[in-house]
């Protein structure tokens, strides 16, 4: 857990540095619909929320958190402030605690809302970095380390892509693999009418796959959370494997 509350720190100040430098009225050229107080104000809800889930309240309103961020004179400090609170909360949570989890294969609940929260905040600080840039970001223009990528990935596929409600699916069944060149990692994504089966190994694949992705970690961590232009990526990927809030 401690390296996932280490990244969350270090997201947050590349958060906070590069929505400052870009504004609160700029667009946010990875979340098109968005300016950068409409990211701040949703980072900042998804930080409570967790929070309050973490504490073990059940009558929570996220909309309510994202109204008081959005009202905020200093809505930059208001999302320092739930950040600090959520890692206080997981700081001080039992080994075991008894919270919501919802992805497949999901870690106990502590180490879950660590790891949650570290990639949500790391993915919308890169949002933060996009909107200061004006562009979508490069892998090398980010903060992010091969193990936390790594780590990242396999959320993703392991976690996120294998849950029923997933669009991720082929009419007949494919093989999707993903290796990263600067860790011994890989995924072997099987795809078929029915929810992904994600396997994750150490070392060589040579499986004959439908699709191979690679590069380094971090550049197919922003490919896969949909966060960089990878061409063979982009095509159907963004709408069958989006992460969607609520």
């Amino acid at each position: 857990m401690a390296r996932h509350l280490d990244a969350i720190r270090s997201a947050m100040v590349a958060f906070v540095r590069y929505a400052d430098r870009a504004g609160l009225a700029a667009a946010v050229p990875t979340c098109p619909d968005w300016t950068v107080r409409d990211l701040v104000a949703h980072q900042g809800m998804v930080h409570r929320w967790a929070a309050a889930l973490v504490r073990g309240e059940r009558d929570i309103d996220p909309d309510a958190f994202e109204a008081v961020g959005r009202a905020e004179p200093d809505p930059l400090e208001w999302l320092r402030d739930g950040a600090v609170a959520l890692a206080d909360e997981l700081t001080r949570a039992p080994a075991d605690l008894r919270a919501l989890v919802f992805l497949h294969d999901a870690p106990a609940p502590r180490e879950f809302w660590a790891r949650r929260q570290c990639h949500e905040t790391t993915v919308h600080a890169v949002d933060a970095l996009a909107a200061a840039l004006g562009r979508w970001p490069t892998a090398e223009e980010t903060w992010i380390e091969p193990d936390l990528a790594v780590d990242g990935i396999d959320e993703l596929l392991g976690g996120f892509l294998t849950r029923p409600r997933s669009r991720l699916r082929c009419e007949e069944e494919a093989l999707l693999v993903v290796a990263p060149d600067d860790a011994p990692d890989c995924w072997l994504v099987h795809l078929g009418p029915g929810p992904a089966v994600t396997e994750r190994r150490v070392g060589p694949v040579f499986a004959d796959a439908d699709w191979r992705l690679d590069g380094s970690a971090a550049s197919l961590y922003l490919a896969l959370w949909n966060r960089a232009r990878r061409p063979e990526v982009d095509a159907g990927w963004r709408d069958r494997a989006a992460v969607t809030w609520g």
